[in-house]
C-alpha cells in the first residue's frame, strides 16, 4: 500500500495539484479502503474538509496506479 506522500507526489506530477491528506483519507473511505481515525480529527463521524468532487478521480487513479484498488 502506498504512503500518503507517494500518493501526493503521483497526483502532483500527473495532475498538477497536491491533495491534502484529509482528501486522500476521504477518498479511501469512498473506495472502501480501511482508514484509521487520526488523533487530531475533530469528529469521528463528520469530515471538516471533505475531498472536492473534481479531485476524487485523480486520487482514485493514484490508488489504481499503486494497486490499492
Amino acid at each position: 500500500m502506498a504512503t500518503y506522500k507517494e500518493i501526493q507526489e503521483f497526483v502532483k506530477i500527473k495532475y498538477g495539484f497536491t491533495p491534502k491528506t484529509c482528501w486522500i483519507a476521504h477518498t479511501k473511505e469512498i473506495c472502501g479502503i480501511p482508514v484509521r481515525i487520526a488523533p487530531n480529527r475533530y469528529s469521528k463521524n463528520n469530515r471538516v474538509v471533505p475531498c472536492p468532487p473534481d479531485k476524487i478521480q485523480a486520487i482514485r487513479n493514484a490508488f489504481i496506479h499503486y494497486g490499492m484498488i
